[in-house]
């Protein structure tokens, strides 16, 4: 895959499809000012059963109604074949793909990707390859990070829903339009294939947006990589999927044999 974009261009990275709930607004407010929307998704979506297939349908759909264009996004965990649950085993290849793909635009305004915040151990991941991938390109600047979900202050099995970390620094806050926080809980419905995640996440994506009503984005920072998310328990320690110690440890033999 190789792309050659000579517009202004807003990236946005995605470990699975559905992130992109994270930053509707954003994707709208980068269309609204002429840029270039691209998107990339970097596992194949194929969690317990479902098609990739079907799942990149379920985003492309909901991106189209944004204005995305369809030549616009990379579907990368299909390319690359890396499984959904499974970016920590393919880091390589990502960085790679990643790299690869950053290097296709000449004129980057911005690029999003998930918060390093505990909830999902694919988005902590595809964080800290896409930080330390900016850091190498002295595009450090250009990057921003949404909150999807984390456990910060949580007990028990809940969490809480685009609440962004305090450690993660500054909040910078858009407010959604109410048409648009409308459209957007119309959106949330667009992953059928997700019904069974969606019955948790969705009641707090409607207090988000009938209630607060803002999009929030913060910076990066490398430094953050060898840190915790947070304290106590994070959400994928809790579902029992990852630990922080088995994060710790692949991200730092990635990173230095990537340095």
């Amino acid at each position: 895959m190789k792309i050659t974009c000579t517009e202004p261009a807003a990236l946005f990275l995605f470990a699975h499809q559905d992130d992109e709930f994270g930053v509707f607004q954003t994707i709208v407010d980068e269309r609204e000012k002429g840029h270039r929307v691209c998107c990339a998704y970097l596992t194949d979506g194929g969690f317990n059963g479902v098609s990739p297939q079907r799942r990149n349908r379920e985003s492309l759909s909901v991106l189209q109604r944004m204005g995305v264009q369809p030549q616009d996004v990379f579907f990368a965990g299909d390319r690359v074949a890396i499984p959904d649950g499974k970016l920590h085993e393919h880091l390589a290849a990502a960085d790679g793909w990643i790299d690869n793909w950053l290097a296709g635009f000449t004129q980057v305004v911005s690029i999003c990707v998930p918060a390093w915040e505990g909830g999902h151990h694919d988005h902590d991941v595809l964080h800290a390859i896409t930080v330390v991938i900016a850091e190498r390109r002295s595009m450090t600047d250009y990057v921003r990070q949404f909150p999807l979900y984390n456990a910060h202050g949580c007990v028990g099995p809940f969490f809480k829903v685009l609440h962004p970390l305090p450690l993660n620094g500054p909040v910078e806050e858009t407010a959604i339009p109410w048409g648009n926080r409308f459209r957007f809980l119309r959106n949330c419905l667009g992953y059928p294939s997700q019904a069974v995640t969606w019955m948790g996440i969705f009641p707090f994506a409607v207090f988000h947006y009938l209630v607060s009503g803002k999009q929030a984005l913060q910076p990066v920072l490398s430094a953050r990589l060898n840190i915790r998310p947070h304290d106590g328990v994070l959400y994928y320690e809790m579902r029992g999927f990852f630990t922080w110690a088995e994060m710790d440890s692949c991200l730092s033999a990635w990173r230095n044999g990537a340095a």
